[in-house]
């Protein structure tokens, strides 16, 4: 198991959950962040004034999948959320030691398997 963590440019969200949804991708979290990365040496003009630009809204995505969704979740991601443009985001794919699902005590691949 694995929890894919994204980061997206916030008018990337619908491509994306329309590219999961289409990947067969379900169960996820969604949070509003802040943030900078590649993008923090930007500096902007505002009312005549140079300003540098240190946090951006962003999109997190939390996505738990057992590891035949692996690849196809990140694919699914990175085809829907690039630009090509600095700001993009990034993917994280990190191990999962243990899920369960609360309201039945299901564990591992079946707590993150979607309810028929």
């Amino acid at each position: 198991m694995k929890l894919i963590v994204a980061i997206i440019r916030p008018e990337k969200l619908q491509e994306v959950l329309e590219a999961l949804f289409r990947a067969e991708v379900r169960g996820l979290s969604i949070s509003r962040v802040q943030g900078h990365g590649g993008e923090t040496e930007r500096v902007e003009t505002y009312r005549g004034t140079t300003v540098k630009m240190a946090l951006h809204e962003k999109i997190r995505l939390e996505i738990g999948v057992s590891e035949p969704f692996v690849r196809p979740t990140v694919e699914a991601i990175l085809k829907a959320a690039r630009t090509g443009e600095v700001g993009d985001g990034k993917i994280f794919v990190l191990p999962v030691e243990k899920v369960y699902r609360i309201r039945t005590g299901e564990e591992d691949e079946a707590a993150v398997t979607p309810v028929q």
